[in-house]
């Protein structure tokens, strides 16, 4: 009797410790690997890019690098880094340009099907480089006027207008907290999201212009004229076509508490997803923000 115990008592710790064992050996390794660009922005990327590396990899779904160019002083006609081996690059730079030859390396590797995340000011950058503006749809600042595209806005009856006026390209008004109002509802980066949602304090980008080709608006914000904005409903995140490749742009995400914003957070896990597999396989978290109230993994500032 006592000899079968022990014999039932070894059976069950070896299965525990298979068991143990399986779950370990088949923890899943992240499936995308991801290169973040910064080191030139009016922005803290210092700041920004370490959170955008965190909320990425806590995911489990990506391995992330960073590669910082040399700072605004310097040159960067060495600046020639490959992007084999990645399956998304997300650019957090706004700054000079850069050699052709890295121009028609990212050129190349998103029309081959490579995955391109664009956050904030990075659609400040290269006004004339034409296939970076095809890339990101709408742009600003940087001596972008009505040669550049039109303004891409939808107006007081929820109309879809291409504005072909002349006029600057990119504006904001006041920091403030907003409503993200979800327009393709069904979109894998956007199914199960509130249709309206509070986004924490941020810059409202207005006035964006570009090409607008091969492009979706998935969410856009009401940029209130009491802010100092333009009374219509501008866009704030879109996904678009290059080739083979997708692109995911999300005009939110000036300060790091901007960044903190649940909604943020998720829009920037799922648009990373989808751009570098077609799908989303992510859950919407429980605390994502309401209409009415707005939600943070740490407190706003």
């Amino acid at each position: 009797m006592k000899n079968n115990l022990v014999l039932l008592l070894s059976v069950l710790c070896f299965s525990f410790s298979a068991l143990n064992a399986s779950a370990v050996s088949h923890s899943a390794p992240p499936k995308w690997k991801v290169l973040i660009i910064d080191g030139q922005n009016n922005h803290k990327w210092a700041i920004t890019t370490p959170i955008m590396k965190g909320y990425l990899e806590e995911t489990g779904l990506f391995m992330v690098d960073v590669l910082t160019t040399p700072p605004k002083d310097s040159s960067l006609d060495q600046f020639m880094p490959s992007f084999k081996g990645y399956d998304v690059i997300l650019s957090n730079y706004n700054g000079k340009s850069w050699p052709r030859q890295t121009e028609l390396a990212l050129e190349k590797f998103v029309a081959k099907g490579g995955g391109l995340v664009i956050i904030h000011a990075a659609d400040n950058s290269f006004p004339y480089w034409k296939a970076y503006n095809e890339m990101i749809g709408l742009g600003g600042w940087e001596k972008r006027t009505e040669k550049d595209g039109p303004y891409v806005y939808y107006n007081e009856k929820d109309e879809l207008i291409r504005d072909n006026s002349p006029g600057p390209g990119g504006h904001h008004g006041t920091q403030h907290e907003f409503v993200i109002k979800t327009r393709i509802e069904e979109h894998p980066i956007m199914k199960g999201l509130p249709m309206e949602w509070l986004h924490t304090k941020d810059e409202l980008y207005d006035l964006m212009r570009g090409p607008a080709i091969n492009m979706n608006i998935l969410a856009t914000a009401y940029s209130s004229k009491d802010q100092k904005g333009t009374g219509r409903h501008e866009p704030s995140v879109l996904t678009l076509n290059y080739g083979k490749g997708k692109i995911f742009h999300n005009m939110m995400g000036h300060e790091d508490y901007s960044m903190h914003c649940v909604g943020f957070i998720t829009l920037l896990q799922r648009g990373t997803e989808w751009v570098a597999s077609g799908k989303v396989t992510q859950e919407v978290p429980s605390n994502f923000p309401t209409k009415e109230k707005s939600s943070s993994r740490q407190p706003q500032k």
